[in-house]
């Protein structure tokens, strides 16, 4: 149950690290209120499944589905450059959150 709570946790911040780029420097109320409730809702489930993960790999989890995520949705809905370089990177932290999971213990 914990990795189901740390992905549901990573994909939030996903969302919400996205939804930064249209808070506007949290000055729109709306994108601003998601953005909180997601963050918020990330930390919460990412504490629940630390309670039975190395935080090590709970956290480095969590944070390399964001960060993996967030680069890709840039690329895929932002318009960011998708370049060989910036998606060779992202594998590597995709191959890293396995990497993580697979040396566990859990």
């Amino acid at each position: 149950m914990a990795w189901v709570l740390i992905v549901i946790a990573g994909l939030l911040e996903v969302g919400w690290s996205i939804g930064m780029k249209f808070t506007e420097g949290f000055s729109r109320f709306w994108p601003s209120v998601f953005t909180g409730a997601g963050i918020v809702a990330s930390m919460v489930l990412l504490s629940y499944a630390a309670k039975t993960l190395p935080i090590g790999t709970a956290y480095g989890v969590w944070v390399g589905i964001g960060a993996a995520g967030a680069a890709v949705v840039g690329m895929l809905v932002l318009g960011e450059p998708a370049t060989a370089a910036r998606i060779f990177f992202i594998v590597l932290l995709i191959v890293a959150i396995v990497g993580l999971k697979a040396t566990s213990g859990h």
